[in-house]
């Protein structure tokens, strides 16, 4: 009256348990004859430093002490190792930037170009309004001087 499922449950139920050599009662009783394993260790907790650290951590929480809070040397130099760092980040890529002569020459120009501009500027804030007006009278009528020519 009872069908098993597939051929592996057929496997199963037709072999005896002949074959294991060790049963569940030879675990609980504790036979002396077995080699019990042992636990593996973790291999960063049996390192010196994690230990020498959790040492560390243990004192300072008897003595009080925050983990959080560092001594105020530490905190300086940890802050001027962040600076140094983010300073030769950006003077390695203005290096970057002028490695190219072509660029270097393209920035000279520019700089100059705005030097030239800033210049005239001034000279056209220091002139009198008159001399403005009559600058701009020129240009009118020469365009329209070279618009009826045309």
């Amino acid at each position: 009256s009872f069908l098993p499922a597939s051929t592996y449950t057929e496997i199963q139920l037709e072999q005896p348990d002949s074959g294991n050599l060790l049963t569940h009662s030879d675990c609980i009783d504790g036979n002396p004859d077995l080699i019990k394993p042992k636990k593996l260790l973790n291999p960063i907790k049996a390192s010196k430093s994690h230990q020498e650290l959790h040492r560390e951590l243990l004192m300072n929480h008897k003595r009080g002490l925050s983990v959080e809070s560092k001594p105020e040397l530490q905190r300086v130099l940890e802050h001027r190792r962040r600076n140094q760092l983010i300073r030769k980040k950006k003077e390695e890529e203005e290096a970057k930037k002028l490695q190219c002569p072509f660029k270097k020459e393209l920035l000279k120009r520019h700089q100059r170009l705005d030097q030239l501009e800033k210049e005239q500027e001034k000279q056209e804030d220091h002139a009198p309004e008159f001399i403005k007006v009559k600058e701009n009278l020129r240009r009118t009528s020469m365009v329209t001087g070279s618009e009826k020519a045309a």
